[in-house]
């Protein structure tokens, strides 16, 4: 009998465990599609769930938001791959958050939860230029790959190649293998590649990521992550 109870205690606390969530699809517009750690792929619609190990992908014209378990958020531009690397969050034991994002392509907007209150040194977002750590923040990031041909900016050309950053809120921290820079609220960011220093650029070199009003809004109130707190165009 103890051997059952302790089989069936078991069996109960990992279906709790399996039935912890990383997050969820909240908005939606366009085709998301997610490949698993197994090989498997699938398209994913509002209130699917994201898991650890997923590598999330947005087709053209396509806008994706995932709430987190910690109520983090995070919006998918079109043409962009982000990988959840790690995401490890249980509100009673803040010593073992953990979550690190990798934006493999395209941009986002990221704002952090309750682990980056608590536990701000264990929230990274990684690409291939640098990794970007989180002062209580809402930002942005778009890198360019030979592929932002659509996004406009100041002088009319397309932005150069590379990571390029914005703060509508906190701060964040970028850095690689030839330094690091703090960026604070209001300013713009530009990384060139891995072993370009990060820097500080001005307003009217600065590229910033918006989202369309339907994927930035909180319905009912709350805050926006979209051009600013309270975005309205999309580039």
């Amino acid at each position: 009998m103890r051997k059952f109870l302790f089989l069936i205690a078991a069996l109960g606390f990992g279906l709790a465990a399996h039935a912890q969530q990383t997050g969820l699809i909240t908005h939606l517009s366009g085709t998301l599609s997610v490949k698993r750690p197994d090989g498997s792929t699938k398209l994913l619609s509002v209130k699917s769930e994201v898991k650890e190990g997923d590598l999330l992908t947005t087709e053209e014209e396509t806008y994706a938001r995932i709430k987190f378990a910690d109520g983090g958020e995070v919006v998918m531009r079109p043409s962009s791959q982000l990988k959840i690397e790690s995401y490890a969050y249980n509100q009673a034991k803040p010593e073992g958050d953990n979550v690190v994002l990798s934006m493999l392509k395209g941009g986002l907007r990221a704002v952090t939860g309750l682990i980056g209150k608590r536990n701000r040194d264990k929230v990274n977002f990684s690409t291939v230029t640098a990794t970007i750590g989180i002062r209580g923040t809402h930002f942005g990031a778009l890198l360019c790959q030979g592929d932002c041909g659509g996004v406009p900016t100041t002088t009319g050309l397309p932005p150069p190649n590379g990571l390029h950053l914005d703060v509508a809120d906190g701060a964040i921290v970028v850095r690689n293998g030839a330094g690091q820079q703090q960026i604070n609220a209001g300013q713009f960011g530009y990384v060139a590649g891995p072993q370009t220093p990060p820097q500080v650029v001005p307003p009217q070199q600065g590229i910033q990521v918006t989202m369309p009003p339907a994927i930035s809004q909180n319905k009912g109130g709350g805050q926006g992550i979209g051009k600013t707190k309270e975005g309205e165009c999309a580039l």
